[in-house]
């Protein structure tokens, strides 16, 4: 299994990290007895939480390429793959009340991502990705 996550690259370089704060933690949640790894207690016997066993690369891409890549996870072939998005009006949105309020309302497409995560088979993630540049 394969994790990515994309991240629009035109935003200002606190987005980003909000961004892939929020896509971490949903992940996370979502799948925590095969990502994240015990605690671990060093030699003088400070513990320290378990973090993730899986290399997450940070790729980059634009709202568009970001779009699609979301659009793509609709069909029948990718129902393996799992996506967590996180949209523009999820950041703006200053509790989830809201959040849950206007998404429902709202039709995929007039949804803007500002970046999405993907965790399914390497080999599909990596078809889906590979064309992307990693964030620097």
């Amino acid at each position: 299994m394969k994790i990515v996550m994309v991240i629009n690259r035109e935003l200002p370089l606190g987005l980003i990290a909000n961004t892939a704060a929020v896509l971490g933690i949903s992940l996370g949640k979502m799948f925590q007895g095969n990502i994240v790894g015990c605690d671990i207690q060093d030699a003088d016997g400070n513990v320290h939480a378990g973090i993730t066993t899986k290399t997450i690369p940070l790729l980059t891409g634009t709202k568009e390429q970001i779009k699609g890549l979301r659009d793509i996870m609709a069909a029948d072939n990718y129902s393996d793959v799992t996506v967590i998005d996180f949209s523009e009006i999820a950041q703006k949105c200053r509790d989830y009340e809201s959040y849950v309020d206007i998404l429902s309302s709202c039709r995929t497409s007039q949804l803007y991502y500002l970046g999405i995560c993907l965790y399914g088979p390497a080999k599909k993630v990596s078809k889906l990705t590979g064309s992307l540049s990693l964030l620097r």
